[in-house]
């Protein structure tokens, strides 16, 4: 007669509790050594803020600004257009004159800032300085990222304006 531990249905037996405790053994170490990026500490001064980013998001538009993002060959090259806004004046001295329009186009500015946004993991963020090298043409290096889904929200240094491309 075999002792019982050599024998096959023992340890067939064993098999799932064992693959059990070992699971919640890295479960437990997964949640002890990893931050939740997706919860924020200060949620309700974020949702406050919600309408200004929607305010900045509105002026990039009413200034008629649009972006291309291409990022190739370890380079982060971003590519603005500008188009004019029509913003209305009223003439108030002479009440005859209907109200005019006058077309304002923004300089643009010397530099941008773009935000690498990780679509789940906060850490892997980045924010990035795109100097101007040509007329309407932004770069800078880009260092690897990790795999996944990424979100590019490009900002003028005044905090003016903002556009939100996905993907990158």
């Amino acid at each position: 007669m075999k002792p019982w531990y050599r024998e096959p249905w023992p340890w067939i037996l064993m098999a799932a509790p064992a693959a059990s405790v070992v699971a919640g053994a890295v479960t437990v170490w997964l949640a002890v050594a990893t931050s939740d990026g997706l919860v924020a500490d200060d949620y309700y001064r974020r949702g406050l803020a919600i309408n200004q980013e929607i305010r900045r998001d509105q002026a990039a538009r009413d200034l008629g600004i649009a972006a291309s993002v291409e990022a190739a060959a370890g380079m982060l090259r971003v590519r603005l257009t500008w188009g004019q806004s029509n913003f209305s004046t009223d003439h108030l001295s002479n009440s005859e004159e209907p109200a005019g329009k006058v077309t304002l186009t923004p300089l643009p500015p010397e530099a941008l800032f773009a935000k690498l946004v990780h679509a789940t993991r906060a850490g892997h963020d980045l924010r990035l300085r795109l100097v101007r090298v040509g007329t309407g043409v932004y770069q800078t290096e880009l260092p690897e990222l990790p795999a996944g889904r990424w979100r590019v929200v490009l900002e003028d240094p005044r905090g003016e304006w903002r556009i939100v491309k996905e993907g990158l």
